[in-house]
């Protein structure tokens, strides 16, 4: 059995799998005013605030002014903070009501956008979604929400695991490159539209890939749109048209 080198315990693949109560039974000699949530809540604002790269433990403390050893009371290592971290935020994701009288058409879009929105909001999270199992109660709560509208569908039950891959797969890969665009343009200081001008007017201007650019004039004509905004959106919501018709047409089929 893998070992946890540390501390010579088994070796883990989630902190949801862990013994809480270890924690819990340490004894005496915990610092005063802190619990897990409120150092996750913190390192929320961080991650948010800083980003992935620069997050640290020494970080974390030094916002809850407490020492870095203080935090070891609560959790093992710095993955299991950020696992921690990455559930809660899938917390704020709103789900529809399983028993209300609503097309899984809308429902679908619904769940769709609001993890769209997640991502943006939060740009570290994608790569933690990566990284861990997510499996935590906020994010199975989500999958669970997500299973009960792909049901109503009508798709038999060998398809319905690929048509959830298909929709939040695709919903995955386009949040996290808005928000990464969005974070980009914050850390040159421009706003998302001066930031894509900048780059289209770059690309236009070298010899090398202007042709690109005039190849696709009538593509970027056509999806309209004054701003960045519009624009992912406009695409977003074809894209998730598409998927829809797909599944529907997957029904038809039978």
């Amino acid at each position: 059995m893998a070992r946890d080198g540390a501390a010579g315990r088994p070796a883990r693949t989630s902190v949801w799998l862990a013994d809480r109560a270890r924690h819990a039974g340490r004894g005496g000699g915990q610092p005063s005013g802190l619990d897990r949530e409120r150092i996750t809540e913190v390192t929320v604002r961080l991650l948010d605030a800083e980003g992935l790269a620069r997050f640290s433990m020494r970080r974390l403390a030094a916002e809850l002014n407490v020492t870095a050893m203080s935090v070891y009371w609560y959790v093992d290592t710095k993955d299991d903070l950020l696992e921690l971290a990455l559930d809660a935020v899938h917390g704020q994701l709103g789900l529809p009501d399983p028993e209300a009288d609503e097309d899984w058409r809308d429902q679908l879009r619904t769940l769709a956008r609001e993890y769209r929105t997640l991502l943006v909001r939060h740009p570290w999270l994608s790569p933690l979604a990566g990284t861990y199992l997510n499996i935590g109660p906020h994010a199975l709560a989500f999958s669970r929400a997500v299973q009960r509208v792909i049901r109503r569908t009508g798709l038999p039950a060998h398809g319905m695991t690929g048509a959830i891959s298909a929709v939040f797969q695709f919903v995955y890969g386009y949040g996290t490159v808005e928000g990464h665009f969005i974070a980009r343009s914050a850390d040159f200081g421009m706003t998302p539209d001066d930031y894509f001008r900048h780059s289209v007017r770059t690309v236009t201007e070298s010899p090398t890939t202007a042709d690109v650019v005039e190849e696709s004039r009538d593509l970027i004509a056509a999806r309209g749109g004054g701003t960045v905004e519009e624009m992912m959106e406009r695409d977003f919501a074809f894209a998730l048209d598409l998927l829809v018709a797909g599944i529907e047409a997957m029904v038809a089929r039978g």
